[in-house]
């Protein structure tokens, strides 16, 4: 009796145990308990695998390879084992997994290098398969910060061996050495990581799903180089039956996650599937936010009866982030947005700080001349490595709030604590959307399907909305200030009120000649008489003008202020009481 107690037991606890893994069900990604789960997720891009435009490198270091040749001319060999040490190191801890589930994440994409994993094919001797720790280890020691915040990791293959696409940057592909499409080697590199990776987690339910080969864009019997008018795509089907195969092999337990060509969108045949457990990828960037922009996956959903996910997307402003993510979601996808952290980045959830240093190495690399020497380029790079520590990154609490909150309201929240009397610059308005926080007529990019770029804030700092917001060096400032103002334009704030009173606002503006115009308005209906802003001669010419005789009630108010005509630039409000 004790013995069938104990096998049911461990029965019962097995069971349990299995029920744990996400999977596909039908359409739909659930949980242990067949509840929907809707990934909401982040992309760790930058730290396993650098690209050239997150470290302001593009133009002339596009892959990683390159920008660690640069960064070793610089300072030697030695030198640049120290910098990746300490940027890897500070790039992701646990205080930045914690954070991220604060801030309402539930899921986490991790963009693996092959090469932290596995040596380089040219590296190897007579054709064998040899491991490094070092990835191991920090999948081992994220998949832990991750458990212990009840939050998924999906494993992604980032940079696969040789590299998947001619879209050099993101797989860091050496186009002198053979490709994955061009090599076996590689080709059974790939699929013997995957098995390991398998191997290793295959009891883990916290890993969310394997994505097994990132953004393929390589043109196999096409004319267009990334893939994107091929047909059959019979390589790329090939190689991922091979690398499942591997994979159930040892662990028939978790999702995996498969991607077509074309930066993952092309799935010309790629179906029928071949495995119970899969759902697939596509990834979303610069395009209309239309039912329309994702009915060719929702068609596959339906027709193949499997899972779809938007695996990556970003790299817009805070409208088209809300929009996006508000279309996925009323159609039951998950997401990921991208990336983690950037070099003085408006369009993600943190930015790492550039210093005047590392602006003169980009100036050396880009340009030459002379050339700095060892002790200053190596500490300028310990410091930029520093600043990716998640303590010292500029959280950008409007891009969060776009991802989560205004999905679901488009009721306006405080930037800050805004008090009257007293000063509110004029960068720091509401939390919220177009229309609603504030109106601006360049607010989104959708370069995909318009054929042009657009530019959604003008002076790409601060904020990451379409308000368009430049460094500022008046005496008294907050750094910044809102620029390329046109009629009709607005900014709404957030105020607490002291006691009802009439105020005299003081208006800090600039102006090299245009005359501006503007007045204020309240939630209440009252609205200040309409004040003009005469030309201060320049940009840098920075003048105050006093709006007398504003009436405000006690208590919390949404002012709005209104420019009749643009033409200037915006410091700050000064709000006092008004002596008769």
């Amino acid at each position: 009796m004790k013995k069938l107690a104990l096998t049911l037991l461990l029965l019962f606890s097995m069971t349990t145990f299995a029920q744990g893994f996400l999977h596909r069900e039908g359409q739909k990604i659930v949980d242990s308990k067949g509840k929907n789960i809707l990934l909401r997720g982040l992309g760790l891009g930058g730290w396993m695998v650098q690209e050239g435009y997150m470290l302001q490198t593009q133009s002339f270091a596009g892959p990683q390879y390159q920008i660690k040749q640069k960064i070793q001319d610089v300072i030697g060999e030695e030198n640049t084992k120290e910098f990746y040490t300490a940027y890897k190191s500070n790039g992701i801890t646990k205080r930045d997994i914690d954070s991220l589930a604060a801030w309402g994440f539930n899921s986490i994409r991790l963009p693996m290098h092959y090469n932290l994993y596995t040596p380089a094919i040219e590296e190897e001797k007579n054709g064998e398969i040899t491991w490094n720790e070092e990835g191991f280890d920090m999948t081992d020691n994220l998949l832990k910060w991750c458990e212990s915040n009840k939050i998924y990791l999906i494993l992604d293959l980032h940079a696969a061996p040789g590299g998947q696409g001619n879209d050099t940057a993101i797989s860091d592909y050496d186009i002198t050495k053979p490709s994955l499409w061009q090599s076996e080697a590689n080709q059974k590199k790939i699929i013997a990581l995957w098995k390991k990776l398998a191997s290793r987690y295959t009891n883990n339910p916290w890993i969310g799903a394997y994505d097994i080969i990132n953004e393929p864009n390589w043109n196999f019997t096409g004319t267009n180089k990334n893939g994107c008018d091929e047909n059959s795509n019979i390589p790329l089907r090939e190689l991922m039956i091979a690398i499942t195969k591997a994979i159930r092999e040892v662990d028939t337990n978790h999702l995996i996650f498969i991607e077509g060509n074309c930066w993952g969108n092309n799935y010309n045949g790629i179906f029928p599937l071949w495995d119970e457990n899969m759902a697939l990828s596509f990834h979303k960037y610069w395009n209309y936010n239309t039912r329309a922009s994702i009915q060719k996956m929702l068609d596959y959903r339906t027709q193949y009866n499997v899972p779809i996910w938007m695996g990556e997307s970003g790299e817009n402003s805070n409208v088209w982030f809300r929009d996006a993510i508000s279309l996925v979601e009323k159609n039951n996808i998950g997401w990921a947005f991208w990336p983690m952290k950037k070099i003085e980045n408006i369009a993600g959830i943190t930015s790492v700080t550039k210093t005047p240093e590392y602006d003169v190495l980009l100036k050396y690399w880009k340009d030459g001349g002379e050339k700095p020497d060892t002790d200053f380029a190596k500490s300028a790079l310990m410091k930029i490595a520093e600043n990716y520590k998640i303590e010292n990154v500029t959280v950008k609490k409007d891009v969060i709030d776009a991802m989560f909150r205004q999905v679901s309201t488009n009721d306006t929240k405080s930037y800050k604590k805004h008090f009257i009397p007293g000063k509110i610059f004029a960068t720091e308005y509401d939390l919220g959307t177009n229309e609603h926080a504030y109106l601006d007529k360049d607010f989104v990019n959708y370069k995909v399907d318009t054929g042009h770029s657009e530019e959604w804030n003008k002076g790409n700092s601060m904020r990451n909305d379409g308000v368009d917001i430049l460094p500022n060096k008046d005496t008294y400032s907050n750094g910044y200030q809102v620029s390329f103002i046109e009629d009709g334009e607005w900014l709404l704030f957030t105020t607490e009120v002291s006691e009802q009173k009439v105020f005299k606002v003081a208006i800090r503006y600039s102006s090299a000649n245009s005359e501006g115009k503007l007045h204020l308005e309240t939630e209440n209906g009252n609205k200040s008489e309409s004040i003009l802003l005469p030309a201060t001669g320049s940009d840098d010419n920075w003048k105050t003008i006093i709006l007398p005789q504003v009436s405000i009630n006690f208590a919390t108010n949404k002012i709005k202020v209104l420019f009749e005509r643009g033409g200037f630039n915006l410091n700050y409000f000064d709000f006092k009481e008004s002596k008769k």
